[in-house]
């Protein structure tokens, strides 16, 4: 078993790794400086504890990416680094030829959420390999993924590659909270001709395999919405009891909500999703409701299904859940407020005061007062299936890991597109990271990443870049 830290990083190591874990399908060159810097930029920020509140070194973050982008080239008027509230933003430019292009926007994010020592087998902030797997907050969201395309970028230019198209790399700094820096630099950006996210899409391995399997990418995002519920009593002692206690007003609502499902629907993204992904599940029931439930979203059978699949239920329509609850005040007393919040993950298309309103017709209580308590959330269209973007992801993978499939899919969490979106600039999740379903822990203990994805990842963006910016 093999152990590198930070300090012991070099080109021979991450070369031996890397050679000894990619798949054998792919065959891409190799780019030696690039796959080092890739594991090195990885490890050392990791190691930085960029999580919002006292202590957040997100800014730690950009200045390394600044750092990182200076030595190989890039002007120091060229790089930005902004400060915001307790975190920071960085936007690098490197222009292009034609100053009449839009420029090409590569986006991702510096922060991480919340890891603490006593709950994790290794340190979170002190990134290990260990068998070819790197471990450590942000591994997989996404420092990782960041760290590989600053390589990539930076392998670029040392090739002498002189874009047509302006390039811009932007990593925000408070994506997993409030988005506050993603609204920011979206608005910044609004000219952009469209933006690679590197924190969305990704390809899946066979979990016994461990070979390439299937690769989407991400075309729109489900919307965020918090609702909250809310109903007042005068209240009074618990021996008098009356017809109206608050807290059963609030469970009867509750309990009609939970059980109601928002109509199922499709769109182009969705629909090419089921019908390709149909082919790779293990599940033949599952797999023949997919089928069925793209050529027709009312099949029942197909929806039921569906439904009862945690894979699957977030991707036939909007859901709502009760997520938290509390009422009373006292023990011996009545009720004098309950309250609860519903959150959503709402189908593109359709607006917060949409699904509240509906939401609202289905609790069927007047005693129930809704409001809309969404925060850093703003509902978007899906962008566009470009024939430029889908070509070019479609001939990297070609390349990479041949006779992989790769179609479209819709998120069901929010990232950094739905900015872009908002502002009318068409955003693609297009990760080259590949991993095992049984592997993924973001936002969970003992995150990690295979290293494997180095290579491929590299040549992926070389290919990609180069093809949406000349």
């Amino acid at each position: 078993m093999s152990i590198i830290r930070t300090a012991l990083v070099s080109a021979s190591a991450v070369m031996a790794l890397s050679a000894a874990s990619v798949s054998t399908s792919a065959k891409e060159a190799m780019h030696p400086q690039a796959e080092a810097q890739a594991l090195d930029l990885s490890m050392k920020s990791i190691a930085i504890r960029s999580v919002r509140g006292e202590g957040n070194k997100t800014i730690e973050v950009a200045r390394l990416y600044k750092d990182t982008l200076v030595k190989a080239g890039w002007a120091d008027g060229d790089i930005e680094i902004t400060p915001v509230d307790d975190t920071a933003y960085l936007i690098a430019t490197w222009k292009g030829s034609d100053p009449a292009l839009k420029p090409l926007v590569i986006s991702g994010h510096m922060d991480v959420v919340e890891a603490k020592r006593a709950d994790w087998v290794r340190d979170p902030f002190g990134p290990v390999v260990e068998d070819g797997i790197l471990y450590g907050r942000g591994a997989s969201d996404m420092k990782f993924s960041g760290a590989l395309a600053l390589a990539s970028l930076i392998e670029l230019r040392r090739e002498g590659y002189k874009p047509r198209r302006t390039i811009i790399i932007e990593f925000s700094g408070d994506e997993e909270t409030t988005m506050k820096t993603s609204g920011i630099i979206a608005e910044r950006l609004k000219d952009a001709e469209l933006v690679l996210n590197i924190d969305g899409g990704g390809g899946l391995l066979d979990e016994a395999t461990g070979k390439p399997l299937l690769w989407t990418w991400d075309g729109a995002e489900k919307t965020y919405g918090d609702f909250k519920l809310e109903v007042t009593n005068p209240g009074g002692h618990s021996s008098a009891p009356r017809a109206e206690n608050a807290i059963v007003q609030l469970a009867t609502a509750l309990e009609r909500i939970g059980a109601y499902h928002f109509t199922p629907e499709l769109n182009p993204l969705t629909k090419a999703f089921f019908e390709s992904s149909a082919k790779f599940d293990s599940d033949p029931k599952i797999a023949a409701a997919k089928r069925a439930f793209a050529a027709n979203p009312k099949d029942e059978a197909a929806i039921a299904t569906l439904r009862a699949n945690p894979a699957t239920v977030g991707m036939i329509g909007t859901t709502c859940v009760p997520t938290m609850v509390n009422g009373g005040h006292a023990l011996n007393a009545l009720p004098q407020r309950a309250t609860a919040n519903i959150n959503c993950r709402i189908f593109p298309g359709h607006p917060l005061p949409e699904i509240m309103a509906e939401l609202e017709k289905v609790a069927a209580s007047p005693a129930v007062k809704f409001s809309d308590v969404t925060e850093g959330s703003v509902a978007t269209p899906a962008s566009p299936m470009r024939p430029d973007f889908t070509a070019a992801v479609e001939k990297a993978m070609a390349k990479v890991y041949p006779g992989v499939a790769v179609f479209p899919s819709q998120s069901s969490g929010a990232s950094d597109s739905m900015w872009f979106r908002h502002v009318g600039v068409p955003s693609y999740g297009a990760s080259p990271v590949f991993g095992k379903v049984s592997e993924e822990f973001s936002h969970g203990l003992n995150e990690r990443i295979r290293l494997s994805n180095i290579r491929p990842g590299v040549a992926y963006y070389l290919s990609v870049l180069t093809d949406l910016s000349k």
